[in-house]
């Protein structure tokens, strides 16, 4: 799909998504307008810039799916599976738009940027959708969605508490005593986006899934004071080094995925060399936390259906819950084989940072919590179905671990193996459905149906259909009613008398499902030994 950051806005506007706000508006309100908003918003008037911001491109389901060019939502997954199983390289170019305004040296000035606050906690200025793209001398390339606090007009942190690839760069760079060069690219269209928050195996290129949404490669041009390439479709375009500080200063607070603002966290500098625009720039802000939970919650997805499939089980259908902040729950449906239940578990709770998994059968809703938490409180013995794996990898970002200074926490993995217990009859989770479900509507009596009043029988008719009942039971067993809708030229109270009379000459008995049958046939069920 060759679409530009643009273009996709413009795609927004033509469908009503994005509205155009032209009236003076304060940097200060922007965050707080969004959440507000039903749609993305270009704020054309920030005061005191001379750029415009947009904001909530990607804030909705509806936009989301927009932006991958996709139809449903499960599209989205599809599309990045088959991304990262056809990857398709970057392709450099010279130069790009981003190169019509540059600053380097002195002339850095980040203040310039609308750079909007968010939360009343945050603890500045932050950028948010920067693609970041660094490289390691021997593991290879990198992308990644980074968060930068500004704190001077050319310094900033960087948001790398999470053990990730980015994390690693860093460190290693670190120990050799040497700053991490990387660009930080702002505006890009959201397959860039999703592309670089695929958390991606070492020496595989996030850029190179990114083409493969695109079904194109992505153009990337060099920039100027640093060995580094940068997006070429990008608005705004920053050439950094991660210095090697260690993880020393204060960097937050900020609201999280979480939807809880996030505490104190302790990270590098970075020390900004230069700043490229394109001579109409428009600011990308990143709005917390929706902008963020709908194209990352397609990577969870994939990962989890690719963990499962390298188990050997088969998947019915995942839900990664927005209650679980679209990060850390996932409800997981599979067609059982006996023991599963529990591998299913062990490959899901291996993805990413899983926290709580529940798999449940295929009879089950994922998306339906009550259905869930019915085959919970249906299906489960604590002492055999609750997996507790203490001392996992943990994101920092969890409210619930002790947050301590330069340590990264460990936490525990919990699943749920709410399937059918091995040995347990099927017939015993078999649901309530009503007789005549298909045939009896309401609608049809609220407009006055009236049903036929059927045949009513003595004591002799009913002792002749007591033994039609018994000749039908006799071939096969029967529910009550499949007998009743047998007789349905009978009422109703004719054929209970009938099957009555049955029980009283003691030719009544019951199948081990519950059917009727003769007693002492083959059919009928054994009683329990006294």
């Amino acid at each position: 799909m060759t679409e530009s950051f643009r273009q996709f806005l413009e795609r927004l506007r033509g469908c009503g998504e994005l509205v155009d706000l032209r009236q003076p508006v304060d940097i200060r309100h922007i965050a707080t307008l969004v959440d507000q908003a039903k749609t993305a918003l270009c704020f054309h008037n920030v005061v005191g810039y001379a750029m415009p911001v947009v904001s909530g491109i990607i804030r909705s389901r509806e936009r989301a799916i927009m932006a991958m060019g996709c139809q449903t939502y499960r599209e989205i997954e599809d599309k990045l599976r088959q991304a990262i199983d056809h990857p398709i390289a970057p392709k450099p170019v010279a130069s790009s738009p981003a190169r019509e305004v540059t600053m380097t040296g002195e002339d850095v000035d980040l203040y310039r940027l609308p750079i909007p606050m968010s939360s009343i906690y945050d603890g500045g200025p932050m950028i948010t959708a920067g693609v970041v793209i660094a490289r390691d001398p021997e593991l290879g390339m990198n992308s990644g969605i980074y968060r930068f606090i500004v704190k001077e007009k050319a310094l900033t942190g960087i948001d790398i508490v999470t053990p990730n690839n980015m994390r690693l760069f860093a460190e290693r760079a670190y120990r050799r005593g040497e700053p991490l060069p990387i660009s930080i690219s702002i505006g890009t269209h959201p397959f860039e986006i999703m592309g670089s928050g695929f958390r991606a195996p070492l020496g595989v290129d996030e850029m190179a899934i990114a083409g493969g949404l695109r079904g194109e490669p992505v153009a990337l041009a060099p920039c100027q004071t640093i060995d580094m390439p940068y997006i070429a479709d990008a608005e705004i375009v920053l050439e950094a080094e991660i210095l090697p500080t260690g993880w020393t200063w204060p960097e937050g607070r900020f609201g999280e995925f979480t939807r809880l603002m996030g505490g104190l966290h302790w990270n590098p500098l970075v020390r900004v060399k230069a700043v490229s625009m394109r001579r109409d720039a428009v600011y990308y802000a990143l709005h917390m936390p929706w902008e963020n939970t709908w194209l990352a919650a397609p990577t969870r997805y994939t990962a989890i259906r690719q963990a499962l499939r390298v188990a050997g089980v088969r998947v019915h259908d995942i839900n990664v819950t927005l209650g679980g902040c679209a990060f850390w729950h996932a409800v997981i449906a599979i067609r059982k084989q006996p023991g599963e239940g529990k591998n299913a578990l062990l490959a899901a709770l291996s993805v990413m940072d899983l926290k709580h998994v529940v798999v449940v059968d295929d009879d089950i809703d994922v998306n339906d919590p009550l259905d869930v938490e019915w085959a919970i409180a249906t299906r489960v013995q604590g002492d055999k179905d609750v997996i507790i794996i203490p001392n996992a990898r943990a994101k920092p970002l969890d409210p619930s671990l002790p947050q301590k200074s330069g340590i990264i926490p460990t936490g525990a993995k919990v699943g749920i193996d709410a399937t059918i217990p091995e040995g347990i009859p099927h017939e015993h989770y078999e649901r309530i459905t009503y007789a005549y479900a298909q045939t009896a509507k309401i609608d049809d009596y609220l407009r006055g149906k009236a049903d036929r009043v059927g045949n009513v029988g003595g004591d002799a008719a009913i002792a002749a259909l007591a033994a039609d009942i018994l000749a039908m039971i006799e071939a096969e067993p029967l529910y009550y009613t499949e007998i009743a809708e047998r007789l349905a030229a009978y009422d109703f109270q004719t054929v209970a008398r009938a099957v009555g009379h049955l029980h009283v000459t003691q030719m009544l008995w019951q199948d081990a499902r519950g059917k009727l049958c003769r007693r002492g046939s083959r059919f009928a069920a054994i009683p329990p030994a006294a």
